[in-house]
């Protein structure tokens, strides 16, 4: 407990034991021993408050530092601005190879595609030029095949175009598999 903070039930004794009148005249006096105890006891609070005060300084020496701390945007509690770069070119590594790998396989079905574009387009013309030719005197049998077989070829590039779309699942879900 500091002796600051006890408190003082009794009165303050005098300065002057004798009396005042004793010591006014008297400048090479001694000085009596309630004196000497009140010049100690002023050394002691001055000593303590100086404690005090370079304590409070000690405390509050990093205030600007600290200001600019909390007034920092940027928060990483528990990881450092370098984890969070390694980890960020490390993700870049990993993440980079599927990238180039995505993109070599939608210019692999871009250019599949543009393939059977034109071979749909070629299949367009030739039943273009069938149509165009008289069937006037053709008989409707004859009319009845040629619808049946429009109706199956188309049938027939939905079917292959289903087929396609699933075998890009199955190889997507086995990327997936691998991934894993």
């Amino acid at each position: 407990m500091s002796r600051l903070s006890r408190a003082n039930l009794k009165g303050r004794e005098s300065v002057f034991a004798g009396g005042p009148d004793l010591y006014r005249g008297e400048i090479q006096a001694a000085c009596p021993p309630s004196l000497e105890e009140c010049v100690t006891m002023m050394e002691k609070c001055c000593e303590e408050a100086y404690e005090a005060q370079m304590l409070l300084h000690n405390g509050t020496q990093d205030l600007r530092r600290m200001n600019r701390v909390l007034q920092s945007q940027r928060l990483f509690l528990l990881v450092g601005e370098e984890t969070v770069r390694k980890y960020k070119a490390d993700l870049t590594d990993e993440i980079e190879p599927a990238i180039n790998e995505l993109i070599e396989l939608a210019e692999q079905g871009l250019q599949s595609l543009q393939k059977k574009e034109a071979v749909l387009q070629t299949k367009v013309d030739t039943a273009q030029s069938r149509t165009a030719r008289p069937t006037t005197g053709a008989p409707a049998s004859q009319k009845m095949e040629a619808r049946r077989l429009q109706i199956l070829t188309k049938q027939r590039e939905a079917l292959e175009l289903e087929v396609q779309a699933l075998e890009a699942e199955v190889n997507a879900m086995e990327r997936q598999a691998l991934k894993a």
